[in-house]
């Protein structure tokens, strides 16, 4: 691709991002929706001006990352070690719960192939932790009670997927599993939450050092980038998400993370807030194209609306994996009001599922029907979820902010 196309095409995304986000914003709709409507109407849906290429898909993961960066400076940690065992008890059931009911609707309803059924079982355990994040920021309700249990259970949700998808794929590649390879993943996964942190942490005081003693502009924002990239990429290499890497490090230079063993260093109280200042105007730059490329990545478009089969089989699954999610939910040890939050906060599969639904297309797994089903799937709960979940916060919003300060 010529460059001055590329340019033209990053200048559309951001300028219908914008534009689209405003809109939403002026129907007091949340801003993802319009970004995420901005992406269908450029790509293969309806305009079809804007194929995303690998340098736009890589301008939407640091998008991603970055957010995910923002949602860990926020987020208190405290909270989220006080729902620890409600984000594992929402993490497993939210998991389970549509794997299950995925799997047996397809294999024993639409009688379709176990491997084919397993895809699409795994493709409904995903939640699209960016969505959910971005919508309950705009509510406001990022730092609430579900919010900080709706992310603890997202981030588990999502290095959970990532062992099943790479179980899944390589059974479909070699019709074995290994419980090794699947053991190993999870563990360097494990290890690298224990560690990032902490040494994001202690890095953190390098660039807040340099930070006083640089002589040059945009010592904070070029360190925080590095910092976030690397530790995205590493994440990557042990098997975890990028994003997650970039979340680990925003906890750590979160103001409520502390380094374990009483170790404790002096450190400017305002730097935490400075730090974020100066971080916002690239987040708000780089992350709207993450949610125009989840727009462009759906073609509406190569779905054949009059088969009765896929409307049939969408619709059914639809069901399942609103209601997987809504059981996920109801099982954690919270009021009603707020059980019913978090289950409908975890139901957005957005890029997580179109990455297992891509991944069961490529490998063959998945023929054009079953495929495009799944996209219709991933649309709704993606693209209306947010409408629904806006209207249960207008209608209950003040008795869970009670809950939540209670």
């Amino acid at each position: 691709m010529e460059s001055h196309i590329l340019l033209m095409q990053i200048a559309a995304i951001l300028v219908s991002a914008r534009v689209f986000a405003e809109i939403a914003a002026r129907f007091n709709t949340p801003r993802v929706i319009g970004e995420l409507c901005a992406g269908v109407v450029l790509g293969p849906s309806l305009l079809g001006w804007i194929e995303p290429g690998e340098p736009i898909k890589l301008l939407a993961e640091i998008g991603i990352i970055l957010l995910l960066f923002e949602i860990g400076l926020e987020t208190d940690l405290g909270k989220m070690v006080k729902s620890g065992n409600r984000a594992m008890i929402l993490a497993l059931a939210g998991f389970i719960a549509p794997f299950l009911l995925g799997f047996g609707i397809c294999y024993y309803t639409f009688d379709l192939p176990m491997l084919v059924s397993l895809f699409i079982g795994g493709t409904l355990t995903a939640t699209s932790i960016g969505v959910t994040v971005r919508i309950l920021a705009d509510l406001g309700r990022n730092s609430s009670r579900e919010g900080q249990i709706v992310l603890g259970a997202a981030v588990v949700d999502d290095v959970m997927g990532v062992v099943l998808l790479a179980l899944l794929y390589e059974f479909s590649v070699t019709d074995t599993i290994s419980m090794a390879n699947a053991g190993k993943i999870a563990l360097f996964v494990g290890v690298f939450f224990v560690l990032a942190p902490i040494v994001a942490k202690l890095l953190s005081y390098a660039i807040h050092h340099f930070h006083n003693l640089s002589e040059a502009p945009g010592m904070i924002p070029v360190g925080l980038i590095s910092l976030v990239l690397t530790f995205a990429a590493i994440a990557h290499m042990v098997g975890a998400p990028e994003l997650l890497g970039g979340f680990a490090a925003g906890i750590a230079l979160s103001r409520r993370f502390f380094l374990p063993f009483g170790i404790s260093l002096r450190v400017d109280p305002d730097f935490g807030h400075h730090m974020h200042q100066q971080m916002k105007p690239i987040i708000h730059i780089f992350s709207p194209i993450f949610f125009v490329m989840v727009g462009l990545s759906l073609d509406l478009s190569a779905v054949d609306w009059g088969s009765p089969f896929i409307w049939f089989f969408s619709i059914t699954v639809t069901a399942v994996a609103i209601v997987g999610k809504l059981i996920g939910g109801l099982m954690v040890p919270e009021d009603r009001y707020t059980r019913i939050a978090i289950g409908m906060a975890m139901v957005p599969r957005g890029e997580v599922g179109l990455i297992f639904a891509e991944l069961g297309r490529v490998s063959g797994v998945f023929d054009n029907e079953v495929y495009a089903g799944m996209v219709i799937v991933i649309a709704y709960t993606t693209l209306l979820s947010p409408f629904w979940i806006k209207l249960y916060y207008r209608i209950y919003g003040d008795r869970l902010a009670r809950i939540d300060s209670g």
